[in-house]
């Protein structure tokens, strides 16, 4: 049995793979939203956060043999939880991680950094109307730390998502409720509509639209600033999807 970590829109595509060779598996998901999705393919999706204990009694319990982490590249406590459960009941574990694009990316107004309390502390200085799309876990770090800034804010338009960021703050005027990947000409567009002048996004892969992000900016001349991901030693790591079941063949054997 397989289980794969996911809530990405690569860890469906993965379970497409799978399903076409027909091999048993489990998903992972943290959200009612990433559950829909799961269900799309498979029954076997798994609701709720898994600490230590509840993945290795999870690990022990459906005699899995084979970890495939295909979260969020953010989601480090959860690849790391992982890594430990699969080294202590001695089984596979396998990292999925979208290559970097930040090398193809020419633009002299972009600028990457280590943190969100860094893209913070330059955020403060260098914009006025700053359009986040960085997803809503961290909103509230940004709502606190750009006090006196116009922040517009684009998310998964779900009521979990909305009533959060409500509680947080934001209302109407300051959320785009949309679920991506966006063109460069919707994003242009966006950024027009609400006079953007500085935008902060996270370094993801080219599912998510990264480029089309960067390009937008680009085309206007908005400055852009970039979470770079935070970096892990993966023992196993896999960077196209198509590799994936070359290496399951050899971890199921």
């Amino acid at each position: 049995m397989i289980l794969v970590l996911g809530g990405t829109s690569d860890s469906l595509l993965i379970c497409k793979k799978l399903n076409e060779k027909e091999l048993l598996y489990k998903v992972s998901v943290t959200t009612d939203y990433g559950k829909h999705l799961a269900q799309n393919y498979t029954n076997n999706v798994l609701l709720g956060q898994l600490d230590l204990i509840s993945m290795k009694e999870l690990i022990k319990k459906e005699g899995i043999s084979l970890i495939i982490d295909a979260t969020h590249p953010y989601a480090i406590q959860v690849s790391q939880t992982a890594i430990l459960a699969a080294n202590a009941l001695q089984i596979t574990y396998m990292r999925y991680e979208r290559e970097s694009l930040l090398k193809s990316i020419v633009y002299d107004k972009l600028e990457i950094v280590e943190t969100i309390e860094e893209a913070c502390e330059v955020a403060a200085r260098a914009g006025t109307r700053i359009f986040l799309s960085t997803g809503s876990k961290h909103l509230e770090i940004f709502w606190k730390a750009l006090q006196g800034k116009e922040i517009i804010a684009r998310v998964l338009p779900t009521s979990e998502v909305l009533a959060a960021c409500e509680k947080i703050g934001f209302h109407a005027d300051h959320l785009i409720a949309m679920k991506g990947p966006f063109t460069t000409m919707l994003n242009e567009e966006m950024y027009k509509h609400h006079q953007i002048d500085l935008v902060i996004t996270k370094e993801s892969g080219s599912q998510g639209g990264f480029l089309e992000k960067i390009e937008a900016c680009r085309k206007l001349d908005i400055p852009v600033i970039v979470i770079k991901r935070a970096g892990m030693d993966y023992p196993c790591v896999v960077y196209h999807i198509e590799d994936i079941l070359k290496r399951l063949e050899n971890c199921l054997s």
